[in-house]
């Protein structure tokens, strides 16, 4: 090999290696203690009804050059906050929740679409009380800087998606209380 076609190969890989190194991909834990996926629904015409859900874990992962990413979030449904212990208990039962068979929910992206270095929507499958339905979550804010208290690179997003309770089997007192469930997950999570 020529001297010229040894620099131009040692210049090639040291370009490839520093191209891979810049373009890894980046894995984040979800901050259980800031993130907390949220539910509303209309209560029989009366009321718009907000309860959250106060254990989640997941990871995202991140690649900035290539912009693309996945998201792999599980909710604790036992930890359903309501605002009322009696109510926490009947949404938990076999009619809607059912914990006792079902004690989490889980959504694992498909797809992450970015405009610019933002992802806007994430596609996924969602699964709630055994029923898996592919959904859009639509992102309304994103961030991505250094975590001022951990001092590490950190992401913080907003995103919501609206279903049908009767599609995941869930149908009890339809149409007095809505049908229709606005679910927002307010995330955090740190880089490993």
């Amino acid at each position: 090999m020529s001297k010229l076609n040894k620099i131009a190969a040692a210049l090639v890989f040291t370009a490839s290696l520093a191209t891979s190194a810049f373009a890894a991909p980046e894995t984040y834990s979800v901050d259980g203690s800031h993130t907390f996926p949220r539910f509303s629904y209309n209560h029989m015409g009366m009321s718009t009804q907000l309860s959250r859900f106060d254990k989640t874990t997941g990871t995202v992962v991140l690649d900035k050059a290539a912009k693309t990413g996945s998201v792999d979030i599980t909710i604790d449904l036992k930890s359903v906050s309501t605002g009322s212990d009696l109510f926490n208990g009947h949404i938990q039962g076999e009619e809607f929740l059912d914990t006792a068979k079902f004690p989490t929910a889980t959504f694992k992206s498909t797809n992450v679409v970015f405009e610019g270095d933002a992802p806007v929507a994430i596609d996924g499958n969602l699964t709630i009380k055994g029923v898996t339905k592919a959904v859009t979550l639509k992102v309304t804010h994103y961030i991505n800087m250094p975590h001022p208290m951990a001092k590490k690179d950190a992401i913080g997003a907003d995103a919501t998606v609206v279903v049908k309770r009767s599609d995941f089997n869930m149908s009890k007192y339809v149409p007095y209380v809505g049908d229709d469930v606005t679910i927002t997950i307010s995330i955090e999570a740190l880089k490993n």
